[in-house]
């Protein structure tokens, strides 16, 4: 199963920056491309990123591109959403998902099909 843990807490200040990572004990994420979303208050879950089986090839919601940066270590197993310059309209949950069908290029909504799916963690952006 997909874990979902964040380090510095879940309440940020705008400006600040927080780390997700993306884990799973049974499952070998090396062999799959992994993804990232979120959904706000009152609104639809969105993609925000997602990264291929090697790390070759990744892609980045408009809005968080350039703050953002996702990263795998697939010797440990991991994914990682380095979030930099943390703004209001960041405040979600987020969601990690493996087994996606993506290997280079943009993303599509199709590439979630049959997805596994973490159990998501509350980021809060407040002064």
């Amino acid at each position: 199963q997909v874990q979902v843990v964040k380090s510095g807490g879940g309440l940020v200040q705008p400006g600040g920056s927080l780390r997700l990572s993306c884990a799973d004990s049974e499952l070998t994420l090396s062999n799959y491309a992994v993804g990232w979303f979120r959904q706000a208050p009152g609104k639809e879950r969105e993609f925000v990123a997602i990264i291929s089986r090697r790390g070759g090839d990744t892609d980045y919601l408009e809005a968080v591109n350039g703050r953002f940066t996702i990263s795998r270590d697939n010797a440990r197993n991991t994914v990682t959403l380095q979030m930099n310059n943390l703004k209001p309209e960041d405040t979600a949950v987020y969601y990690c998902a493996a087994g996606l069908t993506y290997w280079r290029g943009r993303y599509n909504s199709n590439m979630v099909k049959s997805a596994d799916w973490g159990q998501g963690t509350r980021v809060t952006v407040s002064s």
